[in-house]
């Protein structure tokens, strides 16, 4: 099993006062939630504005910083249209990556997804599938390029745990039918972010938290930071064994 930190989402600038934005501070933020037992790392590269962004620039810079602060840690980055709305110009960008990262998250229910997961393939970027439903899976399955998969992404967006939980059941079930191995990681927000956690790690499925799907600790009290909310996801896997 692996924790991914999860660093800053699509959150907005001062959503949380530890939120890292710029290349330094994810950079930073990178070496604590590691030193606290993250074993990988995913962002939302952001502009100079804050604002979420795909540019070639922005990435580059992000990657080069990131790597030096982890060296040798797997870091993904989101292609998600909230980082870019324009299906044509995202796959443009990310046609014209210079750097890449080490993975690359595709949400199969977004305008353009398949383009996007064969060109990350014919570049050699390990795919993440963001399944956020049975249909997304779906749609995975009939494109064919299941096999391009490194890892399917179950990402219930439901608000009560139950649903969340009943949800991420009907993407696996897709995938079952299917025969699709890919390993699993599944993963909740905000309220059902610790309860999804914990019904990750039970089932042996990859995990990750971070200020992306939550704020609060288990307990409900604000996190300090990324490497905080680690830290908590660490013990827990302890825990379960």
């Amino acid at each position: 099993m692996a924790i991914v930190a999860c660093l800053n989402g699509d959150r907005r600038p001062g959503a949380h006062p530890a939120l890292p934005v710029f290349a330094d501070q994810v950079a930073e933020d990178a070496r604590a939630a590691v030193a606290a037992g993250a074993d990988e790392i995913h962002v939302h590269p952001r502009d100079s504005t804050g604002a979420e962004a795909l540019e070639p620039r922005v990435l580059t810079d992000l990657l080069d910083r990131v790597r030096a602060a982890v060296p040798g840690v797997p870091i993904s980055v989101t292609t998600a249209l909230t980082a870019e709305p324009d299906p044509w110009r995202r796959y443009d960008l990310v046609q014209r990556w210079g750097g890449v990262p080490d993975a690359a998250t595709v949400n199969l229910h977004e305008p353009g997804s398949v383009e996007v997961i064969r060109l990350l393939a014919a570049r050699r970027v390990r795919v993440e599938a963001g399944l956020w439903t049975a249909d997304a899976a779906r749609i995975l399955v009939a494109s064919g390029l299941a096999g391009a998969v490194d890892r399917v992404l179950l990402e219930p967006t439901q608000t009560a745990v139950g649903a969340a939980l009943d949800n991420a059941e009907a993407i696996r079930a897709v995938l079952r039918r299917a025969g699709i191995t890919a390993p699993r990681l599944l993963h909740g927000h905000d309220d059902t972010a610790w309860p999804v956690l914990d019904a990750a790690l039970a089932a042996g499925e990859d995990a990750r938290i971070g200020l992306e799907d939550t704020l609060r600790l288990p307990d409900g009290s604000e996190a300090e930071d990324n490497a905080d909310l680690v830290a908590a996801a660490v013990a827990r896997a302890a825990a379960v064994g």
